[in-house]
């Protein structure tokens, strides 16, 4: 089966330069000011209409529907809606603009110019790959070959839990859509592929602060007051381990320590200790449980220790759940730009993503797009430094949306 819209040749150096440009520039969660302007500018000369969301980052653009804002509300219309009552509902095809707060230790001519900030997660591609999409699918759409509307979205604070997909849907931004989907870097699956399931592919993924205080004292004498460095120690040993005793194995709860820090000098015991951790959560039932065991558990080692404690539990997202619709979806696009072989089977990940709040509205899926280079020994991974990828992922990318929106169309039909 042959279908249209695959990248231009001519296209791909443009992406590949806006790419290298957006990991130049990394912008924290909520501050993609300088990057939206970009994307709305490239849209803009493809003669699209982007709308930035209300919260001043981030944009929506559909193609193959008039758009607009009601001005009551400023949240996004668009003549599709998910019924199908004035029309197909639109498929949107989502990216997130976000960086890390971490520094980019890779040595290439891209490496990011602000000190502390960089595209350590794969969004630049993730935003390119959309991009490109978009600007394929506005000419497939001029010649009357675009079978139902596309909505792109443009999110921020991706990073930021809860995570910016709350307020991009507080904004309207999945008004009129009907299914959504996306996809996220992988640094083990080769460039040229992409990694899928059906059911849960990531996990929820909550914060946790806690801030311990005692009376302090010399440690000469433990005995008479309470031992913070102690009692610190032993939550972060304990915790987790009651925590495997009270749920089942099978849901995967976790906790991973990030940060410990008390005391300031070797003979006094500090007043004050602090951890901070995340809580991830395979399991969609046992997450609505964590919290309260979470607490509990803490609260039973504090008290042993004789520790106050004031615990901050930050509910973040639950698992992306891919709908089967949506990723069998995925995986005809994929094999029809690029054959049965492209498209492996993926396990769940402690990972977490807000891609999850879309799908408690629409059905949708997220693929992992592969981004190692074939035959790479070098293993990059997320979240740290010196990731880079493959730029022969955003054309795949591309086919793959591309492929989507058009197969997708045909099933409505």
């Amino acid at each position: 089966m042959s279908l249209p819209g695959t990248l231009p040749e001519a296209l791909l150096p443009e992406l590949i330069d806006f790419r290298r440009d957006l990991h130049m520039h990394p912008e924290l969660g909520n501050q993609e000011l300088r990057t939206t302007a970009a994307i709305k500018e490239r849209l803009e000369q493809a003669g699209l209409r982007p709308q930035v969301l209300a919260t001043g980052t981030g944009l929506i653009c559909d193609i193959g529907t008039d758009f607009g804002t009601d001005a009551a509300t400023g949240k996004a219309a668009a003549t599709g809606t998910a019924d199908g009552a004035d029309g197909p509902g639109l498929l949107a095809l989502r990216a997130d603009i976000d960086a890390l707060p971490i520094p980019d230790t890779k040595t290439v001519p891209y490496a990011s110019t602000v000190p502390g900030r960089a595209h350590a997660c794969g969004h630049d591609v993730h935003t390119t790959v959309v991009l490109g999409t978009g600007l394929v699918l506005a000419d497939l759409a001029r010649e009357g070959r675009l079978p139902r509307p596309v909505r792109l979205l443009f999110q921020p604070a991706e990073e930021v839990l809860p995570g910016g997909a709350s307020d991009a849907i507080e904004s309207g931004a999945l008004e009129g859509v009907a299914r959504i989907l996306a996809v996220h870097c992988d640094p083990r699956v080769d460039a040229g592929r992409i990694g899928l399931r059906t059911g849960a592919i990531t996990s929820a993924c909550d914060r946790l602060e806690i801030d311990l205080e005692g009376p302090g004292g010399h440690t000469a004498r433990p005995h008479l007051t309470t031992d913070m460095v102690t009692a610190a120690a032993r939550i972060a040993l304990d915790v987790p381990a009651l925590l495997a005793r009270r749920v089942d194995s099978r849901a995967g709860l976790a906790i991973t320590w990030g940060r410990l820090e008390s005391g300031h000098a070797a003979n006094v015991i500090p007043q004050r200790a602090g951890l901070s951790g995340t809580v991830r959560c395979l399991d969609l039932d046992a997450w609505h449980q964590a919290a309260d065991l979470v607490h509990a558990a803490i609260d039973e080692v504090a008290t042993l220790y004789g520790a106050k404690s004031q615990i901050t539990y930050v509910r973040g997202v639950p698992p992306v759940v891919n709908e089967s619709t949506s990723a069998q979806l995925l995986q005809d696009a994929m094999t029809v730009r690029r054959g049965l072989h492209s498209v492996e089977s993926t396990e769940q990940s402690l990972g977490g993503e807000d891609f999850s709040w879309y799908l408690e509205h629409v059905p949708g899926a997220m693929a992992r797009l592969g981004v190692r280079p074939p035959g790479a020994h070098h293993q990059y991974d997320l979240h740290r430094g010196d990731f880079d990828v493959d730029e022969e992922a955003i054309r795949v990318g591309i086919e793959l949306f591309t492929a989507a929106a058009l197969l997708d169309g045909a099933l409505e039909d």
